[in-house]
């Protein structure tokens, strides 16, 4: 690994992998939510986050009629996939998905946007999915997306301006 390398690369572990997760997540709210990890093609939708705790764990809607539930009880297993174009933040996620039927969480998360699926928050079908990250991989600007284009420019143009951001493990 060469130096420009290594000062590119930063793992993360507890609490500043989740505080890097929260950031980046927050930033895109929307995730390409990935099931059926056994199977080719996977499946793949856009998810729209309702929180990310202080532990890191995701927390989603969902329909208990979807194909996404019957995938999960199936295998709980997911991968969920983050891009914040605005700073060119990106952002790989492994973990576990729990299903909840609890009012208190439906009552928790639920916005206005649900209801564009749901009637309503006593809408039987209504389920509360938690993701519980094991491990995941980011790639983020060290400078915005404004100095990362301009290095990137320069770089092409054959300047030594050193990597534009960092990546990196995380480790829950």
């Amino acid at each position: 690994m060469t130096d420009q390398e290594r000062n590119s690369h930063e793992d993360l572990n507890g609490a500043a992998a989740t505080e890097r997760l929260r950031d980046i997540v927050k930033a895109a709210d929307t995730a390409m939510f990935i099931t059926q990890h056994e199977d080719f093609p996977l499946m793949v939708r856009p998810m729209a986050v309702q929180e990310v705790d202080e532990e890191g764990t995701l927390w989603f809607l969902s329909s208990s009629e979807s194909d996404k539930n019957t995938d999960l009880q199936r295998d709980p297993r997911v991968t969920l996939v983050f891009q914040n174009h605005d700073k060119y933040e990106y952002l790989q996620l492994s973990g576990r998905a729990t299903i909840h039927r609890d009012r208190a969480l439906i009552e928790k998360h639920w916005t206005r946007f649900a209801e564009a699926w749901f009637d309503g928050k006593d809408d039987p079908r209504i389920t509360v999915i938690a993701v519980h990250p094991q491990g995941g991989h980011y790639w983020a600007t060290e400078n915005g997306k404004i100095v990362a284009s301009a290095k990137m420019l320069l770089g092409a143009m054959g300047a030594n301006v050193g990597h534009p951001g960092v990546a990196g493990e995380l480790r829950m």
